[in-house]
Protein backbone atom coordinates (compact mmCIF):
# COMPACT_ATOMS: atom_id res chain seq x y z
CA UNK A 1 0.00 0.00 0.00
CA UNK A 2 2.64 3.05 0.93
CA UNK A 3 4.65 1.87 -2.52
CA UNK A 4 1.06 2.36 -4.27
CA UNK A 5 0.95 5.75 -2.61
CA UNK A 6 4.42 6.51 -2.94
CA UNK A 7 3.76 5.70 -6.82
CA UNK A 8 1.18 8.04 -6.78
CA UNK A 9 2.59 11.00 -5.41
CA UNK A 10 5.87 10.57 -7.79
CA UNK A 11 3.22 10.63 -11.04
CA UNK A 12 1.11 13.37 -9.21
CA UNK A 13 4.97 15.68 -8.70
CA UNK A 14 5.65 14.48 -12.63
CA UNK A 15 2.35 15.53 -14.00
CA UNK A 16 2.66 19.10 -12.21
CA UNK A 17 5.88 19.35 -13.36
CA UNK A 18 4.93 18.69 -16.77
CA UNK A 19 2.32 21.04 -16.47
CA UNK A 20 3.93 23.81 -15.48
CA UNK A 21 7.29 23.32 -17.60
CA UNK A 22 4.50 23.43 -20.69
CA UNK A 23 2.73 26.75 -19.43
CA UNK A 24 6.16 28.36 -18.54
CA UNK A 25 7.00 29.70 -21.95
CA UNK A 26 3.36 31.17 -22.25
CA UNK A 27 3.77 32.80 -18.73
CA UNK A 28 7.10 33.84 -19.34
CA UNK A 29 6.84 37.25 -21.61
CA UNK A 30 4.25 38.08 -19.45
CA UNK A 31 6.05 37.93 -16.12
CA UNK A 32 9.42 38.73 -15.95
CA UNK A 33 11.20 38.61 -12.87
CA UNK A 34 12.98 41.70 -11.85
CA UNK A 35 12.74 41.23 -7.75
CA UNK A 36 14.73 39.56 -5.23
CA UNK A 37 12.67 36.84 -3.05
CA UNK A 38 15.44 37.88 -0.89
CA UNK A 39 14.89 41.15 -0.59
CA UNK A 40 14.58 41.66 3.16
CA UNK A 41 17.56 38.89 3.64
CA UNK A 42 20.55 40.34 5.08
CA UNK A 43 23.09 40.75 2.42
CA UNK A 44 25.99 37.96 1.38
CA UNK A 45 29.35 38.09 2.25
CA UNK A 46 30.67 34.90 1.82
CA UNK A 47 34.18 36.19 3.60
CA UNK A 48 33.21 37.83 6.57
CA UNK A 49 30.08 35.01 7.21
CA UNK A 50 32.03 31.53 7.04
CA UNK A 51 34.69 32.00 9.58
CA UNK A 52 38.30 31.22 9.19
CA UNK A 53 38.77 29.86 12.48
CA UNK A 54 36.09 28.01 14.77
CA UNK A 55 35.33 25.22 16.70
CA UNK A 56 39.14 23.53 16.33
CA UNK A 57 39.10 24.56 12.87
CA UNK A 58 41.30 26.62 11.23
CA UNK A 59 42.25 27.61 7.73
CA UNK A 60 45.42 25.83 6.47
CA UNK A 61 47.07 27.94 3.84
CA UNK A 62 49.03 25.63 2.87
CA UNK A 63 46.43 23.79 0.42
CA UNK A 64 44.46 25.26 -1.26
CA UNK A 65 40.83 23.09 -3.08
CA UNK A 66 40.37 21.95 -6.48
CA UNK A 67 40.69 25.27 -8.63
CA UNK A 68 39.11 25.10 -11.95
CA UNK A 69 41.39 26.05 -15.27
CA UNK A 70 41.52 29.06 -16.82
CA UNK A 71 38.19 28.60 -18.98
CA UNK A 72 35.86 27.08 -16.34
CA UNK A 73 37.42 29.90 -13.52
CA UNK A 74 36.00 32.47 -16.26
CA UNK A 75 32.87 30.95 -16.72
CA UNK A 76 32.26 30.55 -12.73
CA UNK A 77 33.30 33.85 -12.33
CA UNK A 78 30.75 35.01 -14.54
CA UNK A 79 28.43 32.67 -13.34
CA UNK A 80 28.72 33.60 -9.38
CA UNK A 81 28.91 37.12 -7.59
CA UNK A 82 30.87 35.51 -4.76
CA UNK A 83 33.18 32.09 -3.87
CA UNK A 84 35.60 31.36 -1.22
CA UNK A 85 37.82 28.39 -1.75
CA UNK A 86 39.50 27.47 1.94
CA UNK A 87 41.07 24.43 3.21
CA UNK A 88 40.41 23.63 7.09
CA UNK A 89 42.69 21.91 9.24
CA UNK A 90 42.12 20.80 13.30
CA UNK A 91 44.34 19.49 16.00
CA UNK A 92 44.27 16.39 14.76
CA UNK A 93 45.39 16.75 11.30
CA UNK A 94 41.54 16.24 9.85
CA UNK A 95 41.57 18.40 6.25
CA UNK A 96 38.22 19.40 5.04
CA UNK A 97 38.56 21.50 1.52
CA UNK A 98 35.10 23.91 1.14
CA UNK A 99 33.95 25.95 -2.00
CA UNK A 100 31.28 28.10 -1.29
CA UNK A 101 29.55 30.20 -4.42
CA UNK A 102 26.78 32.69 -4.41
CA UNK A 103 24.95 33.52 -7.27
CA UNK A 104 22.23 36.00 -7.28
CA UNK A 105 20.11 35.20 -9.68
CA UNK A 106 19.87 31.55 -9.64
CA UNK A 107 16.96 31.15 -12.64
CA UNK A 108 20.03 30.96 -14.95
CA UNK A 109 20.50 27.48 -16.81
CA UNK A 110 24.49 28.52 -16.56
CA UNK A 111 24.12 27.96 -12.63
CA UNK A 112 23.82 23.68 -13.83
CA UNK A 113 27.23 23.60 -15.48
CA UNK A 114 28.82 24.57 -12.48
CA UNK A 115 27.34 21.05 -10.55
CA UNK A 116 30.59 19.10 -8.67
CA UNK A 117 30.03 16.27 -10.96
CA UNK A 118 30.22 18.66 -14.16
CA UNK A 119 32.80 20.53 -12.92
CA UNK A 120 35.15 17.67 -11.49
CA UNK A 121 34.62 15.77 -14.72
CA UNK A 122 35.96 18.99 -16.82
CA UNK A 123 39.13 19.04 -14.99
CA UNK A 124 39.39 14.90 -16.02
CA UNK A 125 38.25 13.58 -12.79
CA UNK A 126 36.41 10.28 -12.74
CA UNK A 127 32.96 11.09 -10.48
CA UNK A 128 30.65 8.74 -9.21
CA UNK A 129 27.74 9.16 -7.89
CA UNK A 130 27.40 7.49 -4.44
CA UNK A 131 24.35 8.20 -2.80
CA UNK A 132 21.75 11.28 -1.44
CA UNK A 133 21.49 11.06 2.00
CA UNK A 134 20.05 13.26 4.88
CA UNK A 135 22.26 15.33 7.02
CA UNK A 136 21.01 15.72 10.72
CA UNK A 137 21.31 19.36 11.83
CA UNK A 138 20.01 20.55 15.36
CA UNK A 139 16.96 21.81 14.30
CA UNK A 140 16.41 20.25 10.61
CA UNK A 141 17.76 18.03 8.20
CA UNK A 142 19.20 18.72 5.10
CA UNK A 143 19.72 16.54 1.89
CA UNK A 144 23.41 16.10 0.97
CA UNK A 145 24.95 14.50 -2.09
CA UNK A 146 27.62 12.25 -1.62
CA UNK A 147 30.39 11.79 -4.96
CA UNK A 148 33.65 9.86 -5.41
CA UNK A 149 36.13 12.01 -7.81
CA UNK A 150 39.49 9.92 -8.61
CA UNK A 151 42.31 11.35 -11.29
CA UNK A 152 45.13 9.38 -10.51
CA UNK A 153 46.61 9.30 -7.17
CA UNK A 154 44.44 11.54 -5.91
CA UNK A 155 40.90 10.48 -4.35
CA UNK A 156 38.49 12.50 -3.37
CA UNK A 157 35.23 11.81 -1.52
CA UNK A 158 32.83 15.05 -1.78
CA UNK A 159 29.66 15.97 0.12
CA UNK A 160 27.78 18.77 -1.40
CA UNK A 161 23.85 20.44 -1.68
CA UNK A 162 22.79 24.05 -3.16
CA UNK A 163 20.40 26.15 -1.56
CA UNK A 164 17.59 28.27 -3.45
CA UNK A 165 17.08 31.78 -1.44
CA UNK A 166 16.65 29.89 2.45
CA UNK A 167 15.94 26.18 1.04
CA UNK A 168 18.52 23.82 1.24
CA UNK A 169 18.04 21.31 -1.75
CA UNK A 170 19.81 19.08 -4.61
CA UNK A 171 19.59 19.74 -7.96
CA UNK A 172 16.87 17.80 -10.06
CA UNK A 173 12.90 18.11 -10.45
CA UNK A 174 12.24 19.42 -7.93
CA UNK A 175 14.27 22.78 -7.59
CA UNK A 176 13.77 23.10 -11.32
CA UNK A 177 9.51 23.40 -10.17
CA UNK A 178 10.37 25.40 -7.03
CA UNK A 179 12.37 28.45 -9.86
CA UNK A 180 9.57 28.06 -12.45
CA UNK A 181 6.75 28.68 -9.00
CA UNK A 182 8.99 31.93 -7.99
CA UNK A 183 9.58 32.89 -11.57
CA UNK A 184 5.95 32.93 -12.55
CA UNK A 185 5.30 34.84 -9.14
CA UNK A 186 7.25 37.68 -11.14
CA UNK A 187 10.71 37.39 -8.45
CA UNK A 188 13.86 35.50 -8.85
CA UNK A 189 16.17 33.76 -5.96
CA UNK A 190 19.37 33.97 -5.41
CA UNK A 191 21.34 30.83 -4.29
CA UNK A 192 24.52 28.89 -3.07
CA UNK A 193 26.57 25.53 -3.61
CA UNK A 194 27.97 24.41 -0.39
CA UNK A 195 31.26 21.61 -1.68
CA UNK A 196 33.06 19.70 1.05
CA UNK A 197 35.68 17.09 0.23
CA UNK A 198 38.99 15.38 1.49
CA UNK A 199 41.24 12.93 0.87
CA UNK A 200 41.38 9.14 0.71
CA UNK A 201 39.50 5.87 -0.24
CA UNK A 202 37.88 5.59 3.38
CA UNK A 203 34.67 7.00 1.82
CA UNK A 204 32.56 6.37 5.06
CA UNK A 205 35.24 7.83 6.85
CA UNK A 206 35.38 10.94 4.95
CA UNK A 207 31.63 11.31 4.39
CA UNK A 208 31.08 11.14 8.65
CA UNK A 209 34.34 13.99 8.73
CA UNK A 210 31.96 16.16 6.37
CA UNK A 211 29.27 15.85 8.05
CA UNK A 212 30.98 16.90 11.79
CA UNK A 213 32.16 19.63 10.13
CA UNK A 214 29.14 20.83 8.70
CA UNK A 215 27.62 20.99 11.83
CA UNK A 216 30.89 22.92 13.62
CA UNK A 217 30.34 25.20 10.37
CA UNK A 218 26.27 25.33 11.36
CA UNK A 219 27.26 26.62 15.18
CA UNK A 220 29.64 29.24 13.73
CA UNK A 221 27.64 30.81 10.94
CA UNK A 222 25.05 33.91 12.63
CA UNK A 223 21.69 33.07 13.69
CA UNK A 224 20.52 35.73 11.23
CA UNK A 225 22.44 34.25 7.51
CA UNK A 226 21.90 30.59 9.05
CA UNK A 227 19.37 29.47 6.49
CA UNK A 228 20.74 31.17 3.49
CA UNK A 229 23.88 28.60 3.62
CA UNK A 230 21.50 25.51 5.25
CA UNK A 231 18.22 26.08 4.51
CA UNK A 232 15.13 25.84 7.09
Amino acid sequence: MNDERRQRRQLLHAAGLAAVMASAPVAAWRIRPDEPLTLSYPKMDLEQQIPEVFAGWRVDRSLTPLVPDPVLQQSVQATYDQNIARTYINDRGERVMVTVAYGADQGAEATQVHRPEICYGAQGFVVRHQADELLALPEHRIAVRRLFASLGRRMEPVSYWVTLGDTASLPGWRRKLEQIRIGLAGKYADGLLMRFSSFGTDTAAAYTLHDRFVRDLYASVAADVRPRYFGS
